[in-house]
């Protein structure tokens, strides 16, 4: 039997960041991998000039300290987003309109009353601490309620209600009809409770090599510790006798075993040896699925329009938009759309996106030279995209969330405070930190 110090299942963000420091530190590290490449959710490909497409995650923020640090270890760069544009956003509300970066759409009166709500729920963010939301005096109540309730229950228009929506749609996250109170305050707590969702503290950055590119050069130092296509069917937990089964029958043991797989695809293999608590904790979390749609032109033909490729938009299948790159749109079909999505005939479903790019930015839009679509919500080994917290999630999954049993470990963007490449990266290397310490 093949046996190694620690095995890692994943070779995604957070799998690799682990066994990068394991590695670095002298460990036997193999990192099971189920795909024949390295990513897992982020993932890039090149247009025939050469430029770079990113088809998964792709931003970070400031704020984002694991996930900066490794990109300046790896020598690679930094450089601001979108968010840095002069150009001003769109709105696609039915058929209508509306061009500009402080909801035109609202009514001086609507704007106020946003902006109340906004401070009330950064004041209520402020109390909740993210690595610990369970120790909130109200947590219970703060998950048992959904955004939309609250901001109901705070005299909320209906008008405001309309752009947090808006707002949901366009990152891809379940409705505020279904998140909880308690995990939105969480998130926004871990960014400094500065609002509702503030693009500047979350989307700022990106890595001028491509965000996937992080995940390959991880993968390429650690070489043939790596293996690929290697699903994993069984996991059995026992002192220092630990192993995996691959799919083949193949079976690996350790004296450790790190799961970096998404919470989907880790309940589908068998765990023995691991408490039914944390098991549970662990089979109780959530996915947002999600499909993400890129396409790339000759140039940013929005800036000559005044705007920035910032689309918030309903009722389309598309949520919205952003400038990913120098003439590269992307965009996110949200778990709201995904049913008319995949009921929509597969050779119908590349126009009817290119009509909702072209009502939004105009004729302009259909002239790009590649299109591309990325199903991340029905694939195997993702089985969706971001991490989604609906009413009473977080206090079923319970402080266990994110916490190890040893010699059993875990890590991921699922394992953080919300689905983000900074989970993946701080986890990963919390998980080897960890281990190192034992």
């Amino acid at each position: 039997m093949e046996r190694h110090d620690v095995i890692v299942l994943g070779a995604g963000l957070a799998g690799l960041s682990a066994a990068r420091d394991l590695a670095a530190a002298g460990t036997d590290v193999v990192v099971l991998e189920a795909r024949a490449r390295a990513g897992g959710r982020v993932e890039q490909t090149s247009t025939p000039d050469g430029r770079l497409v990113q088809l998964g995650g792709e931003i970070v923020g400031t704020f984002h300290t694991a996930y900066r640090q490794l990109v300046g270890e790896l020598g690679l760069t930094l450089v601001p987003t979108f968010v840095a544009s002069s150009g001003e956003t769109s709105w696609l509300l039915g058929r209508q309109i509306f061009i500009g970066d402080e909801l035109p759409w609202m009514s001086d009166a609507d704007r106020r009353e946003y902006e109340r709500l906004e401070k009330e729920f950064s004041t209520l963010a402020a109390t909740v601490d993210p690595d610990n939301p369970w120790a909130h005096p109200d947590a219970a109540s703060l998950d048992r309620v959904s955004v939309a309730d609250w901001v109901r229950a705070a005299g909320g228009s209906p008008a405001v209600l309309r752009q947090l929506e808006l707002s949901a749609r366009a990152l891809s996250v379940e409705s505020i009809e279904r998140t909880s109170l308690l995990a939105d305050l969480r998130k926004e707590s871990a960014a400094g409770a500065e609002g509702f969702y503030n693009y500047e503290a979350w989307e700022n950055e990106r890595v001028l090599e491509g965000s996937a590119t992080v995940a390959l050069t991880m993968a390429a130092q650690l070489g043939d510790r790596v293996r690929y296509s290697s699903p994993v069917s069984e996991i059995h937990i026992e002192g220092e006798r630990n192993w995996v089964r691959l799919a083949t029958g193949e079976v690996i043991s350790a004296s450790a075993v790190v799961s970096a797989l998404p919470v989907g695809p880790l309940r589908d293999v068998h765990i023995t040896g691991v408490s039914d608590s944390r098991l549970a904790s662990l089979h109780r979390q959530r996915h947002a699925p999600a499909v993400k749609v890129a396409a790339a032109y000759e140039n940013s033909f929005w800036e000559e329009q005044g705007r920035n490729g910032t689309s918030f938009m309903e009722p389309t299948l598309l949520g919205g938009t952003w400038a990913q790159n120098d003439g590269v749109l992307s965009g996110l079909i949200p778990p709201s759309s995904l049913g008319e999505y995949f009921a929509t005939p597969t050779n119908r479903r590349q126009s009817e996106l290119t009509e909702e790019l072209s009502t939004v930015f105009g004729d302009a839009a259909e002239a790009y030279s590649r299109f591309y679509l990325r199903n991340w919500a029905t694939d195997p080994w993702t089985q969706g995209y971001v991490t989604g917290w609906r009413p009473g999630d977080v206090t079923a999954v319970g402080p266990l969330h994110g916490t190890h049993e040893p010699p059993f470990y875990v890590c991921g963007s699922d394992q953080w405070v919300c689905g983000y490449m900074e989970g993946a990266v701080r986890t990963g290397r919390g998980a080897a930190a960890a281990i190192l310490t034992r």
